[in-house]
C-alpha cells in the first residue's frame, strides 16, 4: 500500500484504567460510595449532588494525572533562569557511567587515547619466588636455598606485576620522543593503577620483517601513485592496526546502548569500539591470501599477476609461503627486500615515490582529520524541557453547575439565608479536596528538589493557598493567602520529619544504584539511639554526593608515583602521600559506606580528643576528656574524675551523642524566646551567673534530675548575651555532626613490599615474614600477590564495638575485588595515652609514611631500610580489644552491658 494511503483512526476503546481515565475513576469511586455507605445511599444516578460531586473529582484527578505524565524534561524544567538547569540536576554521563581500567582491554583504550601511541598491549611481569619452607624464607635466587632439602623447596610467581608494549605512532622515530611518550603512559598508568597490581617496564614492540613481491595490472585510467599510496597503506594497516575513535552519534549508529558506549574509562579522543579493539591485538600469522584481498579491493587494481611473501630473515629462501607465522610478542612490518610492480596492459608503470609520498601524506592527514570528528559531542544532549508551571492550581468548585450557588456568579440575593448557609456548608467541605489537590500539586513542583541528590530544603511537604473561591473570608480565618511557606507549617508542621523522609528519598536513589544502607541504619540505631536518623542522613547524602568517584574507582589504587610529600594547599588534596585523599577506591567507597567524615592519609593517632591525668604528681591516678576544635580550642572537657581510660572515653563519646541528638531547629525555636538559668533545650541546660554571663552543659536526660549522672559534658566559656549563646550552642551541633571523628583506616598493598623485581641478589631481610610450618599449611605461601593489610584504629567507639567491627570487617571484604584477600587489624591508642614507642598506630604511621616517601621517589629503587621497617611493623601489629568482665548467663540480675560471655564474644580476626 503506497505512504499515501495510509490513515489512522481515533480508537473506540480508550480505556486506560488509571489516574488518566475519567470513566474509571467514576467507577471506582461509586464502588467506595457502596462499600461506605451502601445502607443509607442507594441513588447514584448523576442529578444527585454526590455523584456530580464525585464527577469533579475525578475530572481534577486526571488533571493531576496528566501532568503526571507530562515529558519529564518538562517535569524538571526550571521556572526561571536562575534556577538549576535540567543538565544541572544529573550527574553527567561521562562521570557516572565510565569506570576506571579494569582489564587489558581498559587499559589499552587509555593509552591509545595517548598522543603518539598507535596501540599497545600488556603482558605479565613474569617474576618467580622461590621458598624455604624449612626456614620460612624467600628469594628470587634459587641458589640461595641450595642446601635445602628439596621437600621444603617451593616457588610461586609474583602476579599483579606488568609490562606495556607499545606500538609508536609513526611521528615518533627516535628516542627522546619514545621516552617522551612514555613518560605520559607512566604517569597515567599509575593515576589509574589497579589494586595490588603494578607497572614494570615499557617497551617498543619488536618486528618481524616481511617481504611482499607482487606485480599488479591497473585500469589504463588509474592514478598508479594513488594505488600505490593506498596498497602501502592497506598492508600497513594490515600488519599494524590502528584502532578508530568513533563519535557518540556513530557509536548508537554501529547499535550500541549508552552504558556500552561509556563502558570502561573515558577518552579525550572519542569512543573505541571494543570488538575492534579486540580485533586489532599482535598478529599472530600473515597469510598470502588476505593480502591478495586487501591489494584488489583497492580502486584501480584490476589484476595480480604474481605476488609472494617470504621472512626477510630468509631472503635466499625460494619457497612459496602462503602463510608465515609471526615471532611471538612482535608485529610483522614490510622490509626493503618488498618490490611492487604495476602494469597497464602488457606494458609496465613506472612509480613516482615523491608523488606516492606526497598521496600517503594526504591520506594520513585525512584520517586524522576524521578522527578529530569523534571528539565533537561526547556528551548525550539532555532535552531542555518547557516550563508549564505545573504546580499551578484553582479550585474545583467553579466548575460545579451555576445551580449549586458555589462557583463565581454565587446564589441570587432573593435566597433564603438558609440556602446560603447551605451552600457556605458545601463550600467548606469541598475545601479540604480542594487543600488536597493543591498540596498534590505543589509536590509535583518541587520533585526535581526532592529527588536531588543536592537536597538541601528544610521542607519535605509541601501545599499552596486555594485561589479563586468567592466569599473565601467567610469560610476560613487567618488563612495565608499570600504565604505558602506559612501554610505549610499551619497544615503539616506536625506531621512533617525531614529527617525522616529525607532518609526514604536517599534510600530511593541509592536503590537505582543497587546500593543500600539497612545493615549500616540498624548499628546506627543500637549505637546512637534517637540521634542515629541524623548520623545515617548524613552518611547518605555524602555517600550520594561522591557517588561518581566512589563508583568508578572502587577498584582502583592510590597514585605512589612521583607525588609530593603533602598537597601545597587544601585545594590540591588529590594528590600527595600524606594529609591527602589520594587513597585507593576501596577506602573511599567503605568510608562512605559507614558514615566516616574523614578518609584521608593522615596522622590517625591524632584526633580531637584528649584522655589525660589531670594531677600527674598524684599518686592515684585518675583520668579525665576533653575536646578540641579544629583551631586547637577546648570547646568541651569532662566534669568529673574516672579511674580508667574507658569509663572517661563511654562519657565522651555518651556526650557526643547527646549533641547529636539535639536538632538546630530546636535550638533556634527556643531562643525565639527569652532562656532563663536551668532551661533545657534538647540536650543542653543552660546556665546563668550571678554576673548575668550565660554558659551550657550537656546532659544526659535518661539520667534522674538528682543524680550527679545528669551534667556530661560542660563548656567552660562564658558568653555575655544570648545570640552568642545560641550561636555557641548550634557551633558545637554542626562540629560534631560534620567535622568530628577519630576514625580512618590505612590499606596497605603488599604487593608494593616487594623487593626490586629486575634484581636477583635481594638479602633475604627484606622480603616478608611467611608462616609455611614446613609446606604444611598456609597455603598460599605468596604473601604478597592480592593481598592487602587494613589497619584501623580499634579505640574510637564505633570502632571498639564488637557488632561493628564485625560488619565493617565483612564489608571490607565483600567491597574489595573477590580476588583480593584482607587482613584487618585494630590496632593502636591515641596519641599521648601511653609512651609512642609502646603505641602500635604511632609507630606504624611513622614507618609507613617514610616507606611511601621513598617510594614515590622511583618505580622500582627505594629505600631498603624503610622497606623492611615496614615489613616488621606489619607483623607485629597487635589488635586491640574493649576490655570486660565474664558473666553467669544463668544469674538473671546481671547486666548485659560490657560484658563478655563465653561462646557468644567475637574477638575479631586477623
Amino acid at each position: 500500500m503506497s505512504d499515501l494511503n495510509e490513515y489512522t483512526t481515533i480508537p473506540k476503546k480508550v480505556a486506560t484504567n488509571d489516574d488518566l481515565d475519567y470513566e474509571f475513576l467514576r467507577k471506582k469511586g461509586q464502588e467506595y460510595i457502596e462499600q461506605l455507605s451502601g445502607n443509607i445511599w442507594t441513588d447514584y444516578n448523576e442529578h444527585d449532588p454526590g455523584i456530580t460531586i464525585l464527577e469533579m473529582l475525578s475530572y481534577a484527578i486526571t488533571d493531576l494525572g496528566l501532568r503526571l505524565d507530562m515529558p519529564i524534561e518538562n517535569i524538571l524544567a526550571p521556572e526561571n533562569e536562575t534556577a538549576q538547569k535540567i543538565g544541572e540536576q544529573f550527574f553527567p554521563a561521562s562521570d557516572i557511567l565510565p569506570t576506571k581500567p579494569v582489564n587489558e582491554l581498559d587499559y589499552r583504550k587509555l593509552f591509545i587515547d595517548l598522543d603518539g601511541v598507535k596501540n599497545c598491549w600488556l603482558e605479565t611481569f613474569d617474576k618467580t619466588v622461590y621458598v624455604d619452607c624449612k626456614n620460612d624464607k624467600l628469594s628470587y635466587n634459587s641458589e640461595d636455598f641450595t642446601s635445602t632439602h628439596p621437600d621444603f623447596k617451593k616457588e610461586f610467581k609474583l602476579k599483579g606485576l606488568y609490562s606495556i608494549v607499545v606500538d609508536y605512532a609513526e611521528e615518533i622515530t627516535t628516542k627522546v620522543k619514545e621516552k617522551e611518550v612514555n613518560k605520559q603512559i607512566e604517569k597515567l598508568y599509575h593515576a589509574n593503577r589497579n589494586l595490588c597490581e603494578d607497572l614494570i617496564d615499557i617497551y617498543r614492540v619488536g618486528e618481524h620483517k616481511i617481504a611482499v613481491c607482487a606485480s599488479i595490472e591497473l585500469f589504463p585510467e588509474t592514478d598508479e601513485e594513488l594505488v600505490h599510496a593506498n596498497v602501502l597503506r592497506a598492508l600497513d594497516h594490515y600488519f599494524s592496526p590502528s584502532v578508530k575513535f568513533y563519535s557518540l552519534k556513530q557509536m548508537i549508529s554501529k547499535g550500541y546502548a549508552t552504558d556500552e558506549i561509556f563502558e570502561g574509562p573515558f577518552l579525550t579522543n572519542g569512543f573505541i569500539d571494543t570488538k575492534e579493539l579486540e580485533a586489532a591485538s599482535l598478529r599472530t600469522e600473515v597469510r598470502l591470501s588476505d593480502i591478495i584481498q586487501l591489494i584488489m579491493a583497492v580502486d584501480g587494481v584490476k589484476n595480480i599477476k604474481e605476488i609472494s611473501i617470504n621472512n626477510c630473515a630468509d631472503a635466499e629462501d625460494e619457497t612459496d609461503n602462503w602463510l608465515i607465522c609471526v615471532e611471538e610478542g612482535k608485529k610483522p612490518a614490510l622490509c626493503s627486500d618488498s618490490a611492487f610492480s604495476y602494469y597497464k596492459g602488457v606494458l609496465p608503470v613506472n612509480v613516482n615515490q615523491t608523488k606516492v609520498q606526497s598521496y600517503l601524506d594526504a591520506i594520513k592527514q585525512a584520517e586524522k582529520d576524521e578522527q578529530e570528528l569523534a571528539k565533537i559531542g561526547m556528551e548525550p544532549e539532555i532535552p531542555e524541557g518547557l516550563y508549564l508551571n505545573t504546580g499551578e492550581t484553582t479550585t474545583i468548585q467553579n466548575d460545579f453547575p451555576d445551580t449549586y450557588g458555589i462557583g463565581r456568579a454565587g446564589l441570587p440575593p432573593h435566597v433564603s439565608i438558609q440556602r446560603k448557609s447551605q451552600a457556605k456548608q458545601l463550600k467548606g467541605y469541598l475545601l479540604f479536596f480542594d487543600q488536597i489537590l493543591a498540596s498534590y500539586f505543589a509536590h509535583l513542583v518541587k520533585i526535581k528538589d526532592l529527588l536531588s541528590v543536592d537536597n538541601q530544603l528544610k521542607k519535605t511537604y509541601f501545599t499552596q493557598a486555594v485561589q479563586d473561591i468567592k466569599g473565601f473570608e467567610d469560610l476560613v480565618k487567618n488563612y495565608p493567602v499570600n504565604s505558602d511557606a506559612n501554610l505549610t507549617d499551619e497544615l503539616f508542621a506536625e506531621l512533617d520529619n525531614p529527617v525522616e523522609r529525607k532518609n526514604k528519598l536517599f534510600d530511593h536513589l541509592m536503590a537505582r544504584f543497587a546500593e543500600k544502607f539497612s545493615d549500616f541504619a540498624f548499628l546506627m540505631k543500637q549505637m546512637y539511639g534517637s540521634a542515629s536518623s541524623q548520623v545515617i542522613l548524613n552518611s547518605k547524602e555524602s555517600f550520594l554526593k561522591d557517588y561518581p568517584e566512589t563508583s568508578k574507582g572502587r577498584g582502583s589504587a592510590f597514585n605512589y608515583f612521583h607525588q609530593p610529600d603533602e598537597p601545597e594547599s587544601p585545594e590540591h588534596h588529590e594528590i600527595g602521600l600524606w594529609n591527602t585523599s589520594n587513597v585507593s577506591g576501596v577506602q573511599k567507597r567503605v568510608a562512605r559506606l559507614i558514615g566516616m567524615k574523614d578518609f584521608y592519609r593522615r596522622n590517625l593517632s591524632n584526633t580531637f580528643v584528649e584522655i589525660y591525668d589531670p594531677d600527674e604528681d598524684d599518686d592515684k591516678k585518675v583520668y579525665r576528656w576533653r575536646i578540641r576544635n579544629k583551631n586547637g580550642d577546648i570547646i568541651l572537657s569532662a566534669t568529673e574524675n574516672y579511674a580508667y581510660p574507658s569509663l572517661a572515653q563511654k562519657e565522651l563519646y555518651l556526650a557526643v551523642v547527646r549533641i547529636i541528638e539535639t536538632s538546630p531547629e530546636v535550638v533556634e525555636e527556643a531562643f525565639l524566646l527569652p532562656v532563663n538559668d536551668e532551661d533545657e533545650i534538647g540536650n543542653f541546660e543552660i546556665q546563668v551567673s550571678p554576673t548575668g554571663q550565660y554558659s551550657f552543659d550537656v546532659i544526659n536526660l535518661e539520667a534522674p534530675g538528682y543524680s550527679t549522672y545528669r551534667i556530661i559534658a560542660r563548656q567552660y566559656s562564658y558568653y555575655e548575651n544570648q545570640e552568642e549563646l545560641k550561636n555557641a550552642i548550634l557551633e558545637i551541633i554542626e562540629f560534631m555532626n560534620k567535622d568530628f571523628s577519630e576514625e580512618g583506616l590505612f590499606l596497605v598493598e603488599h604487593i608494593l613490599l616487594r623487593p626490586d623485581v629486575t634484581k636477583s641478589n635481594i638479602p633475604l631481610d627484606k622480603f616478608m615474614p611467611i608462616c609455611t610450618n614446613n609446606c604444611e599449611s598456609c597455603e598460599p605461601v605468596d604473601p604478597y600477590s592480592f593481598r592487602v593489610t587494613v589497619v584501623l584504629p580499634g579505640y574510637t567507639y564505633r570502632f571498639s564495638n564488637p557488632d561493628f567491627r564485625k560488619f565493617l570487617e565483612d564489608l571490607i571484604r565483600k567491597e574489595l575485588p573477590a580476588h583480593i584477600l584482607a587482613r584487618v587489624c585494630w590496632v593502636g591508642h591515641r596519641k599521648g595515652q601511653v609512651p609512642d614507642d609502646e603505641n602500635d598506630l604511632v609507630q606504624f604511621e611513622e614507618i609507613y609514611k617514610d616507606f611511601l616517601h621513598s617510594k614515590t621517589d622511583s618505580v622500582q629503587e627505594q629505600d631498603e631500610t624503610k622497606l623492611k621497617a615496614l615489613n616488621k611493623i606489619l607483623s607485629e601489629l597487635n589488635s586491640i580489644y574493649p576490655s570486660g568482665e565474664l558473666i553467669d548467663c544463668d544469674d538473671e540480675d546481671e547486666e548485659l552491658d560490657g560484658k563478655i560471655i563465653l561462646g557468644r564474644t567475637n574477638l575479631g580476626n586477623l
